[in-house]
């Protein structure tokens, strides 16, 4: 897993938790005081810079995650199906040794549109797609044991991928509101400034009046 640096001025995340959630996506520092991230004008947008490219790196996590998501969903059912079919297998052989088998006709895909008829018999050993258009032979026990690992894989994977969707949200609404803290600290200080001149413009022509 990618992750992002959290370092900008200031104390960045506070010490009461980890630096990074279990896959090492760090957490977003929280702004709750913008001076201890900002000292002056100067250093407004330098922080804001620092700030938006987190965002735009979680961000890019997020898209990440989320093709994978969509990945592991298509892919889990093609195992569910996969498995089902080699444990009905199993089940048939055990079927014949107890003179309860026999040969059973079923269609194949051929291709998303065409099926042919096949007659199967007694099976000892099933052909798997492991990817890459690689294709092994296993025996059936062992097919079972492995797509029951695959299986339970991806369903790991899935849950994590999900649990850090919703980490990543919520760091980027962190960002997020950090940003507008920062801009909205800077809006207050142009106006401070305006009125500070104002107020020193009018003592000059008081001054002046008067001399």
């Amino acid at each position: 897993m990618a992750t992002t640096s959290a370092t900008v001025k200031g104390k960045g995340v506070g010490p009461d938790r980890k630096d990074t959630n279990p896959r090492g996506i760090p957490y977003a520092p929280f702004v709750d005081k913008v001076e201890d991230y900002v000292s002056s004008r100067s250093d407004v947008e330098p922080t804001l810079r620092s700030f938006q490219e987190m965002v735009a790196k979680y961000q890019f996590m997020e898209q990440n995650l989320q093709r994978r998501v969509a990945g592991l969903r298509d892919k889990m059912p093609d195992i569910e199906k996969t498995l089902e079919t080699v444990r009905f297998l199993k089940l048939r052989n055990e079927g014949d040794d107890e003179g309860e088998g026999g040969e059973i006709e079923t269609t194949f895909e051929l291709n998303d549109t065409l099926y042919a008829k096949a007659k199967i018999g007694r099976t000892e050993e099933v052909y798997l797609w492991l990817g890459a258009n690689v294709m092994l032979s296993y025996p059936i026990e062992e097919a079972e044991e492995l797509l029951d690992g695959k299986l339970e894989a991806a369903r790991r994977s899935l849950g994590n991928c999900e649990e850090d969707l919703d980490f990543l949200r919520e760091q980027i609404t962190t960002m997020e509101v950090a940003v507008a803290r920062v801009y909205n600290w800077d809006v207050v200080q142009k106006r401070k400034e305006k009125e500070e001149e104002e107020k020193q413009g009018k003592g000059k022509e008081e001054g002046t009046a008067g001399g």
